[in-house]
């Protein structure tokens, strides 16, 4: 095997790639922990430790990949469950997580009351274990790896276990997660991967890859761009009916390929470049696509999730709500690549596009 071109040239890790930790000390993220992990690759990203182990900031070389809010990062609010008080805390960033009991609008019944997108991702993760690279001992991967503990007395608990890891010279990133039910009773169960794009990978002319059968969101002025005929695959530049709340939303019934992965992304000509998303259909059945094409709020998300962001009371009504037994635990596998071959790329819109 060839040697790596580091080997007898460099003699701490960090020169090459690796796990950086930190305290945001200004602005409205102020006190947040953050992780940068960089991969070596060109790839690097922003975990945020403090916030579910989401992550912020996402570059490849010199192109942003993420989109992100107004806001930035802000501290977690524990209280942030209610009605559509999550929008105030939601930084964008290239994942923000959803659920862990509720994915959807806010809403009320006998089984109690929800705000939009659950609680997880205002949740302070307790770090586990932290994994450096070591490449002159030939050691590339990296990780890092918290809990985050969504519980109050009488229940429900649950528990998500994440660990983040990459590897050097690889600009991918992989999640996992595990979610437990720490409890005494079933609990209801919903989880959304809210991965959101922006500029410059997100332009006019930008591809969107996906695969399915899809449907509009109901309601609104989401059946405006998704409906036959329409080319909602190519993002538009900014438009005027999606200022304000204006937006579009498709749920995408996904399909794998022959061993069960389904293949979502993005690919932008002019630069070059493209990002994959795989999951695992047994795990993540859904896909949702939301685009909010508004000035200076230039966003699309590519969102895989065990149900589109429908609520806890539909899921439960169509009977796909799942419960947790005491004990149970579901494993979530998703992996995010960045493709600057045209090799790789024109694989990658084929598998994408079926």
């Amino acid at each position: 095997m060839a040697p790596y071109p580091w080997t007898d040239k460099i003699n701490n890790p960090a020169q090459v790639g690796g796990i950086e930790t930190a305290i945001l000390d200004n602005g409205a993220g102020r006190g947040v922990r953050v992780a940068w992990i960089n991969t070596g690759s060109g790839l690097r990203f922003k975990v945020v430790i403090d916030r579910g182990l989401d992550i912020a900031d996402a570059f490849y070389n010199q192109h942003s990949l993420a989109w992100l809010c107004h806001s930035g990062i802000t501290t977690p609010q524990p209280f942030s469950d209610k009605g559509l008080d999550w929008l105030r805390t939601f930084n964008g960033g290239l994942l923000t997580t959803c659920g862990l009991a509720h994915v959807g609008g806010p809403e009320s019944d006998a089984y109690g009351e929800r705000g939009i997108h659950g609680h997880i991702s205002n949740v302070p993760a307790e770090i586990e274990s932290i994994v450096q690279p070591d490449p002159v001992m030939g050691r590339l991967a990296m990780s890092i790896t918290g809990r985050m503990k969504e519980t109050k007395i009488f229940g429900p608990s649950l528990e998500l276990k994440r660990t983040i890891s990459a590897t050097l010279g690889d600009p991918t990133i992989r999640i996992h997660d595990e979610v437990t039910n720490r409890g005494n009773t079933p609990t209801p169960h919903m989880l959304l991967y809210h991965l959101n794009f922006g500029w410059p990978l997100v332009d006019d002319g930008t591809k969107l890859i996906w695969r399915g059968n899809w449907q509009p969101r109901e309601g609104g002025i989401h059946a405006d761009i998704f409906r036959e005929g329409s080319d909602f695959k190519t993002c538009p530049a900014p438009l005027e009916s999606h200022l304000g709340t204006g937006e579009a939303v498709a749920f995408i019934d996904a399909a794998p390929d022959a061993s069960g992965w389904c293949t979502a992304g993005l690919h932008n000509t002019k630069l070059g470049l493209a990002v994959s998303i795989r999951f695992q259909k047994a795990q993540l059945p859904w896909l949702t696509n939301w685009q909010h094409w508004g000035k200076g709020e230039y966003v699309t998300g590519i969102e895989p999730g065990t149900h589109p962001p429908i609520g806890q009371a539909k899921a439960r009504e169509n009977q796909t709500l799942i419960m947790l037994q005491p004990g149970e635990t579901q494993l979530y596998d998703v992996e995010l690549t960045v493709l600057s071959s045209a090799e790789q790329i024109d694989d990658f819109v084929n598998q994408g596009q079926g």
